[in-house]
């Protein structure tokens, strides 16, 4: 049975969840090869947030045609998008937007019974398959604020009433990921991410009042799990762009913070968010839980020195307790960089985490 556990006497290593390989027997034995402690299923055959993919897990979902005026979902339509528009012109950023927009047509109820115990038996069998010894094992799965931004909501008469009935439904997944044994990680990008995709923009005190909301939505999809087997995952999105207009996290830490997990996963190795750790100065992380600081990231093909992660580490270290941090990911590396970048990222982590944990342990 996996635990969120703290790094007792060597500084621990994972990732945010997202990778690359052939079969998952494969993305298992790769994580242990690049010293990966916390490994995942890599969330493969698990890509894509439309009507596809949670069309089995949730009932009350459809697609219908794009309105003239919308876009696929939330992010299609922003303040960096519309600040950046010759960059996101030639990006062809459309491309990446499905035909259709999935929306929520009725009650949703959760479906997905078969296909989340398929999920935890495929994860088994490679785990045994590859023989990998881990530390910890985890399963990733969307919070209900983050699912928000897919599935339009045009049958509930408001959102929370909305966000409430995908905690209730979700919670069904949640449940089986760890009565399986695994580390639920909950995915919420959103928690930061949706500021910028609100037009026009609220004031800071109007989005916190929003994202409250669905922080409570969450807290009620998590309600009798126990703590240390639940992380929570934030970052500001995957895209390759300029992110001028991220939410400063200081602005959110303390809503985080109330998420009821064990271990929080933040975004800190992206240049638009690396001076960030200064918002750990002032924030006391609680008592018992755990920080998983991105120390590499997503973002860039470049791969960070060892030395550059071990700085990272010791940095925050200092700032909440050598035993209170797990060095991890900015965000999933799987289809952000390319598969051999994001396996010689990982063993650059595992490195730094190793010269980390000579100089806070001494050994």
């Amino acid at each position: 049975m996996s635990v969120v556990k703290h790094s007792s006497d060597r500084i621990l290593t994972t990732h945010a969840g997202r990778l690359e390989a052939s079969s998952m027997t494969e993305v298992i034995s790769k994580q242990a090869d690049a010293g990966i402690d916390i490994i995942s299923d890599g969330e493969l055959g698990k890509i894509g947030f439309g009507f596809p993919y949670y069309g089995r897990r949730l009932a009350g979902l459809a697609t219908r045609k794009i309105n003239p005026g919308e876009t696929a979902w939330m992010g299609g339509n922003t303040g960096e998008r519309a600040e950046f528009a010759e960059f996101y012109k030639a990006l062809n950023f459309e491309r990446l937007l499905p035909p259709e927009r999935t929306i929520c047509n009725g009650a949703i109820s959760y479906i997905g019974e078969q296909e989340v115990a398929n999920d935890l038996a495929v994860f088994k069998k490679a785990l045994a398959e590859a023989g990998a010894r881990a530390e910890e094992t985890f399963m990733c799965v969307l919070a209900p604020g983050w699912l928000e931004h897919f599935f339009h909501n045009e049958h509930y008469p408001n959102d929370e009433q909305y966000l409430f009935a995908l905690a209730d439904a979700m919670k069904h997944e949640y449940e089986a990921i760890v009565g399986a044994g695994f580390i639920l990680q909950l995915d919420d990008p959103a928690l930061p991410d949706t500021y910028d995709m609100i037009v026009p923009t609220p004031t800071i005190a109007e989005y916190r009042k929003f994202a409250e909301v669905r922080i409570d939505a969450l807290n009620h999809a998590l309600e009798g799990l126990p703590e240390d087997r639940v992380r929570y995952h934030i970052c500001w999105g995957s895209w390759h762009g300029p992110h001028t207009h991220d939410l400063p996290l200081k602005h959110l830490v303390d809503l985080m913070l109330k998420v009821k997990a064990g271990a929080y996963s933040v975004e800190a190795a992206n240049p638009r968010h690396e001076h960030e750790w200064k918002v750990w100065k002032d924030v006391k992380l609680p008592d018992g839980k755990i920080l998983i600081p991105g120390v590499v990231s997503h973002a860039s093909n470049v791969v960070e020195h060892p030395e550059l992660v071990a700085d990272r580490i010791a940095l925050y270290a200092s700032l909440v307790g050598r035993e209170n941090v797990i060095a991890g990911t900015d965000c999933g590396l799987g289809l952000r960089v390319h598969p051999q970048i994001a396996w010689a990222k990982l063993k650059a982590l595992s490195e730094g985490a190793a010269l980390a944990s000579r100089q806070l342990w001494g050994h």
